[in-house]
């Protein structure tokens, strides 16, 4: 197939040969019709002049000077009865003289039937072309003058010659010309083609991907097609190389969040092994054994389920979507904290108007007694947690040390964990904050946290919120 060059400098060429064609054509024709109108003016002019010397001359009869007329000039007559006779000025030698020489039968004969059809012009043998006027004469006889078509015929022949001379040349040029503009004006396309194949030779299906192949800014211009091309290939790479950035950070936490969760249900496997590899060896530890087995059963179960439920999430898989009455739902879980840990200050702090929110109510229940349960586990006692009511959402702040600098930046990531909370006593899988993250963002909000020593607080907020009573 060609390229594109090929087939855009054919189109020119095709186009320069079709409008050299037509003007030679029309130039032609334009050229021909005016010699011929400038001939059968001469002709008439001619005809107008009476016979030439009076009389026929014979074949004997001396040379005679050519002062006004040119050589084969014809004039003859045709008789009523369709007979010619005619003289035509025929050149002699070398010398500007002409003599008046006959013409023969199938001369005047030839004359004679276009005379008599009114042809404007007629094929004379042995003489050639010529162009005729016609004049009636009393008694029936015609006048007849003719010129000779010869120069007529050898202009427009040289006319065609240098017609078709300039043409070929012109063609020549035109292509020369269009390869040479086609190839400039593709230079940019050419790039274009040139960036879109590097890429292609580039090893996208895995890895760490450095896709930093670019359309060079120059070539990109909104009012150009090429620039606009340009422009578009230079944000899909953009789009592409987010993508797969997108991909790898996401296959990296894939293979870290399984690596975690490995290491998470090791330790309680292991413990659960020892324990029954201790009742099996010493009976007599079999209710010590039983009952630690049972506690890293039941923490293994919920670390279990907290997995399913994040990959339930980052499936999108939808949560329930039923009126849920906020306030209350806050009022009791800080109630259950205050059972579990009467140790610390647990305060509430709610509009007077019912807060309602559309969601699901065991899924955001569990947003806040994680929130509760992070402040519990990661605070001293004596320290005050407030949870605060707001019609967007709600705030949960807390006066103890805060989170650490380097943990706070990645405190919703899954199994992240403050020093402190390292231990098994009174410590967590390092899911509590990820999954209140995902839960608030399947239900179409943020969570941010602000921490610092005496002050942290972190910030539900769920998007429009109703204050009308639930439905019941």
């Amino acid at each position: 197939m060609r390229t594109l060059t090929a087939r855009l400098v054919a189109v020119v060429v095709a186009l320069v040969t079709l409008a050299t064609v037509l003007i030679a054509v029309g130039t032609t024709l334009a050229m021909r019709a005016h010699l011929h109108d400038r001939l059968d003016s001469d002709v008439r002019m001619l005809l107008g002049r009476g016979p030439m010397m009076g009389q026929v001359p014979d074949r004997g009869m001396p040379r005679m000077g050519m002062m006004d007329q040119r050589f084969g000039t014809l004039l003859a007559t045709v008789d009523s009865d369709g007979t010619a006779s005619g003289v035509v000025l025929v050149e002699q030698d070398r010398q500007s003289w002409a003599s008046a020489r006959s013409l023969t039968g199938p001369q005047g004969a030839a004359l004679a039937e276009a005379a008599l059809r009114g042809a404007p012009e007629a094929e004379v043998p042995d003489l050639g072309t010529y162009r005729l006027a016609t004049r009636q004469r009393p008694g029936g006889a015609m006048e007849v003058a003719g010129l000779p078509t010869s120069e007529v015929d050898r202009t427009l022949g040289q006319l065609v010659q240098l017609e078709l001379l300039a043409g070929l040349l012109g063609i020549a040029a035109a292509g020369a010309a269009g390869l040479w503009i086609v190839r400039r004006q593709l230079t940019p396309l050419r790039t274009v083609a040139a960036t879109a194949q590097s890429v292609t030779a580039l090893p996208l299906a895995s890895g760490d991907i450095d896709l930093a192949e670019r359309v060079p800014d120059d070539l990109v211009d909104e009012h150009t097609e090429v620039g606009r091309v340009a422009g578009a290939l230079n944000r899909m790479l953009d789009h592409v190389e987010e993508s797969l950035t997108a991909r790898q950070r996401s296959e990296q936490q894939v293979r870290q969040f399984v690596a975690d969760a490995s290491h998470e249900l090791r330790t309680p496997l292991a413990t659960i092994t020892g324990y029954t590899e201790l009742a099996r060896t010493r009976p007599e530890t079999a209710p010590t054994a039983l009952d630690k087995v049972e506690d890293e059963a039941v923490r293994m179960t919920g670390l279990v389920e907290d997995l399913l439920l994040l990959a339930r999430l980052d499936a999108g898989r939808p949560l329930a979507a039923e009126p849920v009455d906020l306030s209350l739902l806050l009022l009791e879980a800080v109630n259950d904290a205050r059972v579990v840990d009467p140790s610390r200050q647990w305060r509430v702090v709610l509009p007077e108007e019912p807060l309602t929110v559309t969601g699901d109510a065991a899924r955001l229940h569990q947003v806040v007694t994680n929130l509760l349960a992070n402040a519990r586990r990661h605070t001293p006692a004596g320290t005050e947690v407030t949870v605060t009511g707001r019609p967007d959402g709600f705030d949960v702040h807390d006066d103890g040390p805060g989170f650490a600098p380097d943990v706070a930046d990645r405190a919703f990531e899954r199994f992240v964990r403050g020093d402190t909370a390292r231990t098994r006593e009174g410590g967590g899988a390092g899911l509590g904050l990820s999954l209140v993250h995902a839960i608030v963002a399947a239900h179409g909000g943020t969570v941010t946290l602000r921490s610092g020593p005496g002050d942290t607080t972190v910030a539900v907020r769920l998007g429009p919120v109703s204050t009308s009573a639930p439905a019941h």
